[in-house]
């Protein structure tokens, strides 16, 4: 009894002592969502001194509450006071949010914890603190929550208190006033620049605005380094004027991890100038489609367009057959420009073979090259049109055959990259639009160039073998990397819409087969073509109604990344580098030749996997084969607007190492330094 007795005095005599524990920390308002107090950084005041006073939320895991601007859903905080006259409270320090996904909408949000401060000047004596606040917790549901606080804060001699840690904390959470000029373009394009700002200080970066209406908030910030700074493009909001300037928080995270927060406010101003030269970036992507004559992708291709050449040769049409073919490739070449600039134009993160991550356009070109073999393989006749081969098919319409060879061979190379392609389209998609169409007509000459040379220089012409019966059995066998090809799609498709995409498709097969059947059979008799023509085309109409019901599998339908890859984000990129490890990034693509190529012959060989397991190298693989925002924008920070791209990432936070688009067993083991 005398201890108990003696203690509840103990209690009572700290109690009573002028700031107490009391008026540290206001009663709490708890849900099952939060608990939220309020805190002062002071447990005593000074006369006239200013103080801080901050709601403290501790939120239960998966929960969240709003920044002051919410983005596309939600409701910020309020908090106010009432305070005697002549106390003032000013407007609450936000901290730097989180960007958060909901669903299809982006919000900017705050998660396990946060303080939200106020100065409060002007009080001459003791005070007693009176708080009003409502909040929205979100996790699937979102419940709106309030409370009343009270503080009693007596007059003395203000010292930090218990609380003073947190508002310390959040200090370190504000964003630093402004360190580089920024500017916004009516595209979009933000540009940050400063002379101090080097391009091994951006790993990544985003923007938040802090006022609504400002930019689409869900949509991706492509990140785009160069000498002079870095461009983010941003997806401006219906309305927004860049004369009205744009202000908000700035992120960005060097090589190393760390990450600055910052104050920015952007001026008005032109889309900045391309940062490679206009001459290299031409050089860059005729070498790089000259060299792309030379991928998987295009072999086939290329060999029916040889044989075109020497049956023009013999009747005098190369040079015709040559420019109809270039003709064909460059009008494809603008094509793809214009979509991919059309695609950015309304948001999307679209790159180099950007069409094949949609199913029904990889189900249609498994389709054409099925048709295309079925041709070769003499089950119907389209005029020479699609070969151009032969002396009688070469005087019928064999222009239009090497145009379509030309559309063709653009089409099933997109899923290749070749040396020099990545710099000159990453430049080039950077540049403004007249630049950008240059760069693909610049690619398309060097992809043409070959059977520009054999028309035009006699001397090479005449390597060519002379026309014969030969060419009929190599167009027949020709029909067969077609037909691979159509199989090798028909796998793509497997990996994008599940097997309800491979039914799809291989019932169009089965439509097309069926239609090339009936136009072979009815062609030589007059009688009858007309009514197998009408046949050919229902069923072509037919396959082509599948494609309405061919869409994106769910993500658990896609294959999953290989054991001993883990599946690549930039959190846990950014993980790994802080741990101190090294680090291989590979990203590929389902519908990416060279991708698969080196895979099988560089990267899932026994010897690279044991320098990845003695060096104790954390290997990453990003699948691009759908739309994926996140690997869109990584691969935009590192120069590169398709795949493949692989990064070594060296442990202490150095350089990452640049791999070439074209690996071999070595070239990886001396990257790792094996």
């Amino acid at each position: 009894m005398p201890r108990l007795l003696a203690l509840w005095m103990l209690l009572l005599a700290f109690a009573l002592l002028p700031g107490s524990a009391r008026a540290l920390e206001s009663a709490s308002v708890v849900s099952k969502r939060a608990t939220v107090t309020l805190v002062t950084d002071t447990d005593a005041l000074s006369p006239g001194a200013p103080f801080r006073a901050a709601l403290r939320f501790r939120l239960t895991e998966g929960w969240h509450t709003y920044w002051k601007n919410p983005g596309d859903a939600g409701v910020a905080p309020e908090l106010s006071f009432a305070l005697p006259n002549g106390v003032t409270a000013g407007p609450i320090d936000w901290p730097t949010p989180r960007r958060v996904a909901e669903g299809p909408v982006m919000t900017y949000a705050y998660t396990h914890a946060v303080l939200l401060p106020v100065t409060i000047g002007g009080a001459t004596t003791g005070l007693a603190l009176k708080a009003h606040a409502n909040w929205l917790v979100c996790k699937d549901i979102c419940v709106p929550e309030e409370g009343d606080f009270t503080l009693d804060l007596p007059a003395g001699t203000a010292a930090p208190n218990a609380q003073a840690a947190l508002f310390a904390e959040h200090d370190r959470q504000v964003p630093r006033p402004p360190l580089w000029h920024a500017t916004i373009a009516a595209d979009g394009s933000l540009f940050v620049r400063d002379s101090d700002l080097k391009p091994g200080m951006v790993e990544d970066a985003w923007f938040i605005p802090d006022a609504a209406e400002r930019i689409q908030d869900n949509a991706a910030q492509p990140l785009s380094v160069r000498s002079d700074g870095f461009v983010l493009s941003l997806k401006l909001a219906a309305g927004f004027k860049p004369e009205q300037g744009l202000s908000g928080v700035l992120s960005v995270r060097d090589r190393a991890g760390q990450q600055t927060d910052m104050l920015l406010t952007a001026e008005e101003g032109a889309p900045p100038a391309p940062d490679t030269p206009l001459p290299n970036m031409l050089l860059f992507a005729f070498l790089g489609g000259l060299i792309l004559n030379l991928m998987p992708c295009v072999f086939p291709i290329l060999a029916m367009k040889a044989v075109g050449l020497a049956a023009g040769l013999a009747h005098g049409k190369a040079r015709a057959h040559a420019l109809a073919y270039t003709s064909g490739v460059l009008v494809t070449f603008a094509g793809l420009a214009a979509a991919l600039l059309a695609a950015r134009a309304l948001g999307s993160v679209a790159g180099w073979g950007f069409q094949f991550q949609s199913p029904a356009f990889v189900a249609g070109m498994a389709w054409l090259l099925f048709g295309v073999g079925l041709n070769l393989s003499g089950v119907f006749q389209i005029g020479g049109g699609a070969t151009g081969m032969g002396s009688q098919l070469a005087m019928k319409g064999g222009s239009a055959g090497s145009f379509f060879t030309g559309l063709l061979a653009v089409l099933v190379a997109t899923p290749c990259t070749a040396p020099f392609m990545g710099v000159a389209i990453a430049a080039g998609l950077a540049a403004p639009p007249p630049v950008t169409i240059l760069v693909f007509l610049m690619m398309g000459m060097g992809l043409a160039a070959p059977y520009i040379a054999l028309a035009f220089v006699p001397g090479l012409g005449r390597l060519l073998p002379r026309p014969g019966k030969w060419m009929e059995t190599l167009k027949q066998g020709l029909a067969f990397p077609m037909y691979g090809g159509a199989v090798w799609l028909l796998w793509v498709v497997s990996q994008e819409a599940g097997s309800a995409g491979v039914l799809i498709t291989a019932a169009g097969c089965v439509l097309l087969g069926f239609a090339g059947w009936v136009l072979g059979v009815s062609q030589n008799s007059r009688r009858h073509r007309r009514f197998g023509q009408a046949v050919a085309v229902a069923a072509l109409l037919c396959a082509g109604g599948l494609l309405v019901g061919l869409g994106v599998a769910p993500p658990a339908a896609v294959e999953a990344a290989a054991a001993d890859a883990e599946t690549f984000t930039a959190d846990r990129l950014f993980a790994l580098r802080q741990e101190g490890r090294p680090v291989f990034v590979n990203m590929t693509a389902a519908w990416c030749v060279t991708c698969l190529v080196n895979e099988r012959v560089a990267i899932r060989t026994d010897a690279v996997r044991q320098a990845f397991a003695a060096g104790h190298v954390a290997y990453l693989k990003g699948d691009w084969t759908r739309q994926d925002p996140e690997i869109t924008a990584f691969l935009r920070r590192n120069g590169r607007d398709g795949v493949p791209l692989y990064l070594f990432y060296k442990a202490g936070g150095a350089e990452p190492v640049m791999l070439p688009q074209i690996l071999t067993e070595s070239t990886v083991l001396a990257a790792l330094g094996r």
